[in-house]
């Protein structure tokens, strides 16, 4: 079994296509769309999470490569230097996905790394620079 988190990139010929649900019921792969841009006659990007069968997954992504979709691995994680963090959540207010909380109780924002996107929102919000990417 694989579970990674990758980017797709879709020319603008292939936006309005079925390509996720053919994944699914082609390749038998589960997908979690994490962050979304498609809009019509434009390029599309997807970061989606897949899990499967490693035959599967990779004949999956033999798939969107031969449909003339650009596939990266989302090598990039985002991480928060603690001495640098503030605790200011200004990361919390441009997070798409909650992976910044902020607890009211203890004044703190906790980071769940397990569901960053790594969009690097945080990154580009953070005054003290707390929020880093990491390859």
């Amino acid at each position: 079994m694989v579970e990674r988190k990758i980017v797709l990139r879709f020319p603008s010929t292939l936006v309005d296509q079925p390509v996720i649900c053919k994944l699914a019921k082609d390749f038998d792969l589960e997908f979690n769309i994490l962050k979304a841009y498609v809009t019509p006659d434009e390029e599309g990007m997807l970061v989606i999470e897949l899990r499967g069968k490693e035959d599967n997954y990779n004949r999956g992504l033999e798939f969107l490569k031969k449909k003339g979709i650009v596939v990266q691995s989302l090598r990039q994680k985002i991480t928060r230097n603690d001495e640098k963090c503030v605790h200011c959540g200004a990361c919390v207010v441009v997070c798409p996905v909650g992976a910044l909380v902020m607890d009211y109780d203890s004044k703190k924002v906790n980071f769940i790394e397990d569901s960053c996107i790594a969009c690097e929102h945080c990154v580009l919000a953070c005054p003290t620079q707390a929020m880093e990417t990491r390859f």
